[in-house]
């Protein structure tokens, strides 16, 4: 009878220790702390996916903003437009430049955190990146595009963008949510040195 409660107890521990709660349990507290929140904003997100109108916009965004595309485009639109800012545009490029250089170099090396796994099927065609997961470079270069550009007239458009690019990396499963608030970070105090590097015009 003993032993068939102590067989129970240990179905029932080893049932629990499974899953990314259980997992976090296991870690230090930041790390948990990280496992809950992807956890709770994966699970949030689920509520969207599915959506032919969702899947299609996070789709796209997250494919735009390959490579920087997404801001490099703008920058350049923001130099040719009258009375613009060409020298602001070699600026933005410069700074993309350094900040890719950075975090797919060095900063993701330093920490080599792996990317989610999903066996759902995609709805949409979508790049696998083969560098490791933390921090996001979409989320770390638009966070640089909208710090270069602040006090531009633009700079709600260009925030809203920078948003949709950033969750899209949640929504698509290619990053954790914890990867692009790291993402942010990075890229907003690298977009800070910049503008203190390379100041613009007054």
């Amino acid at each position: 009878m003993s032993e068939s409660v102590s067989e129970s107890v240990s179905e029932s521990v080893s049932d629990h220790a499974t899953g990314p709660v259980a997992e976090a349990e296991r870690q230090h507290p930041v790390q948990a702390a990280a496992v809950h929140f992807d956890d709770a904003v994966d699970r949030a997100l689920d509520r969207l996916r599915g959506n032919v109108a969702a899947d299609r916009a996070f789709y796209t965004a997250s494919e735009l903003a390959d490579f920087s595309l997404l801001w490099h485009l703008l920058a350049t639109a923001r130099g040719v437009r009258r009375d613009g800012d060409l020298e602001g545009t070699l600026r933005i490029v410069a700074a993309l430049g350094m900040e890719s250089a950075l975090v797919n170099g060095p900063i993701k090396s330093l920490f080599r955190r792996s990317r989610p796994v999903s066996d759902v099927p995609r709805p949409h065609r979508l790049r696998q990146p083969k560098t490791t997961s933390f921090p996001s470079g979409h989320a770390s270069a638009a966070a640089v595009f909208v710090t270069m550009t602040a006090g531009d007239g633009l700079t709600p458009v260009y925030a809203t963008a920078a948003a949709m690019v950033a969750v899209s990396r949640i929504y698509v499963r290619i990053h954790h949510a914890s990867d692009v608030v790291g993402g942010v970070a990075v890229g907003t105090a690298l977009g800070l040195a910049m503008r203190r590097w390379l100041p613009g015009r007054s």
